[in-house]
């Protein structure tokens, strides 16, 4: 044998020796694993034996009643520390509800043992890689979670979780545990099992329920508040349509039934859990609070909340609201048009009243109706400008604008040049549209949400969001806010209903700090104040002037489907709107009519006796001589029809804010009934054409 074939057989040897240890190395490791495994297995199941069973042999903490007061220590209500739970046997239940949750929550549940490890494995994989706590729960763990422990989203409380959830397996049946279930989750508006839920909801027996109604209540527990249909009526219809598709998808129903039940109109009941208007407050600190504690801390835990109602100025607010005028009653028995008021300290935020509607129903128009501002919308666009060095004695050239969309000014008229302040004293329209696209529409879109409007979206940067027309339209109380945040020398704060909580062992457990946020320069604000204070004295808002400093401005849109005056003291910012349910119009009023009156009963009241305050100018800052023009008008062709229009025109009190570009109306959604599914309150905004 040569030395190369020696040395080739012993490579080979050698190699051969490696490959056998590795292989050896890697069925040890195996092996090892697998022991880790095993034995990991069985000490989590001793440890839940073990932990359960003294968790299941403790005694449970007494539930306890929740207090709410106002700003001066008053109760206001109280929840009732007794749930709102009407038990049922599963036999009760339909199919169709047992399937819609089956479908939604737990499809493995008949299999498992009350753990999907497949679902606790991801939960624990992005728990380490992401730091988050995912879902994953089954039906029986959330029944251990609802009835054993606290709402808190943390990996030792999901272990905890799964302990007992394996411990409820093993003392009870499949069918047991799921009637334990039904008659455990919460749903939203104070109402705990589906019998109480079909009951408050739908006002009939969980057994008459249909498959729409089934498919609705199951979308409920995922998040009760904001799938709420009496409070977030489209997040609860796509939460249904969830609902139906699952159980389309593992055979509980075919396609043309759920498509049919998606379809079905939803009746809901009416409710009033709270006193008088104070309701439509108290309903939105309640939601506040489940979202961030959970249910079981408003209804159980016996917590203290100090709002910060104002009940004097809640009784003014409710005086003014009464001056509402009454058009119709509709289907649902309440009063048309509707009138939301909301009146915010701007140097706090503190929520001194609000008025969320004239009725019963669970729709808050303060916090929840999106509707078009119409000009109340126009302190951003000049805002904007005066960051970026503008003043108000600035002029541009009230005349058409170029091209496919032409806006035009309420008396349909030029102007010629005018300086800022009386294109906003007077609210023209072309004028407004024009310094916004000169200063940048997005720029002004940023700024508005920096005073806090949460509504705007990027389809909203085009001219027309300078005369307020945008996709979704803004709530009272942002508005309220944002005006608060003016006032404040452009330092906002964002609207707050809470002062304080305080648990029932006297424990603060949340304290509102105020963090104001600096969005414009003081000088800035004190120029838009300055040119606000004009539209009350000589504008739009002469209508809403009181006898103290104070600023504003109106808003109308389109057709007459919102009526708003939004406006300041120093030391008091208030909204108000009007408009119908129904998108009705409202038959000529206009923002410096009605609402303008609105807002000067409330102020009127709520200030009386109270010292006067000035707005402060900003130190440093010179404020330019203001400078007053009478405009030039510029006549249409037409004069006799202009001469016709004029006189029809005074008949009414001279607004000069409403919106009418492309000389026309956006298309009016029909009346219909408001029967059960509410539709969007938001007229469609008026926008330039594409190029």
């Amino acid at each position: 044998m040569t030395n190369k074939d020696k040395n080739w057989r012993n490579f080979m040897d050698s190699s051969g020796h490696r490959h056998k240890k590795l292989g050896g190395t890697i069925l040890s490791a195996v092996l090892a694993l697998i022991l880790v495994g095993f034995l990991s297995v069985a000490a989590f199941f001793a440890l839940a034996k073990f932990t359960t069973a003294k968790i299941l042999s403790k005694d449970m903490v007494p539930m306890a009643s929740s207090q709410f007061f106002d700003a001066k220590g008053n109760l206001i209500t109280t929840v009732d520390s007794e749930e709102s739970r009407i038990p049922v046997t599963i036999d009760k239940v339909p199919k169709n509800l047992q399937n819609a949750f089956l479908a939604a929550e737990d499809i493995r549940f008949y299999e498992h043992g009350g753990i999907d490890f497949r679902g606790i494995g991801r939960a624990i994989y992005t728990y380490i890689r992401w730091g988050e706590v995912q879902g994953g729960s089954t039906i029986t763990q959330q029944l251990a979670k609802n009835y054993f422990l606290t709402q808190e989203q943390t990996l030792s409380r999901k272990i905890h979780e799964a302990f007992i959830a394996l411990q409820i397996e093993q003392k009870y049946t499949k069918k047991e545990i799921l009637e334990m279930y039904m008659n455990q989750i919460y749903f939203g508006q104070g109402a705990y099992g589906v019998e109480t839920a079909s009951n408050i909801y739908f006002g009939k027996h969980v057994e008459d329920l249909d498959l729409a109604q089934c498919a609705m209540l199951a979308g409920l527990p995922k998040s009760p508040n904001y799938y709420s249909p009496l409070t977030n009526p489209k997040a609860g219809k796509a939460r249904q349509r969830v609902v139906l598709d699952q159980m389309t998808k593992y055979g509980f129903i075919t396609k043309d039934q759920a498509d049919k039940a998606y379809a079905e109109p939803l009746n809901y009941k009416s409710l009033n859990t709270a006193p008088g208007s104070k309701k439509y407050f108290i309903d939105y600190v309640i939601q506040m609070l489940v979202e961030k504690f959970g249910p079981d801390a408003v209804y159980k835990q016996g917590l203290k909340v100090y709002t910060t109602l104002d009940p004097d100025m809640q009784k003014a607010a409710e005086e003014a609201a009464a001056l509402t005028p009454t058009y119709y009653t509709d289907d649902n028995k309440l009063k048309q048009p509707q009138s939301a008021l909301v009146a915010v300290d701007p140097k706090t935020g503190y929520i001194k009243a609000m008025i969320g509607g004239r009725g019963t129903d669970q729709f808050n128009r303060a916090v929840m109706a999106e509707r078009q501002p119409g000009s109340s919308f126009k302190p951003f666009v000049y805002m904007n400008a005066f960051e970026q060095g503008a003043t108000p004695n600035d002029t541009v050239e009230d005349s058409a604008i170029p091209g496919k969309w032409n806006p035009q000014n309420f008396d349909r008229r030029f102007h010629g040049d005018v300086t800022y302040r009386t294109a906003l004293t007077y609210s023209y329209n072309v004028p407004a549209v024009k310094v916004a696209m000169k200063y940048g529409v997005g720029k002004m879109i940023d700024l508005a949400k920096r005073f806090g409007i949460t509504t705007l979206v990027d389809s909203d940067e085009n001219g027309a969001a300078a005369l307020g027309g945008l996709t979704h339209g803004v709530t009272p109380l942002e508005l309220a806010g944002a005006y608060g945040g003016i006032a404040n020398m452009g330092s906002f704060n964002k609207p707050t209903p809470i002062i304080k909580i305080v648990d029932r062992n006297g424990k603060v457990i949340y304290e509102h700090k105020t963090n104001p946020t600096q969005v414009v320069k003081p000088g800035t604000a004190y120029m838009m104040i300055s040119m606000m204070e004009d539209v009350m004295t000589r504008g739009t808002g002469r209508g809403a002037a009181i006898s103290r400093p104070c600023a504003g401005k109106s808003g109308t849109t389109s057709d007459y489907h919102d009526a708003w005056f939004v406006g300041f003291t120093p030391d008091l910012a208030c909204a108000v709107w009007i408009g119908d349910d129904n998108n009705e119009s409202l038959g000529g009023m206009t923002g410096g009519g009605e609402p303008a009156t609105l807002w000067r009963t409330f102020m009127s009241n709520v200030l009386d006796g109270k010292p006067r305050t000035d707005f402060e100018v900003p130190e440093g800052f010179k404020m330019p001589a203001p400078k007053y023009e009478a405009p030039k008008e510029t006549p249409k062709k037409d004069d006799k029809k202009d001469d016709d229009k004029k006189k029809d025109d005074s008949k009414k009190e001279e607004s000069g804010d409403a919106a009418l570009p492309g000389g026309g109306n956006p298309p009016r959604p029909s009346s219909g009934n408001r029967s059960g599914q509410r539709r969007s309150t938001t007229p469609p905004p008026v926008r330039p054409p594409k190029n």
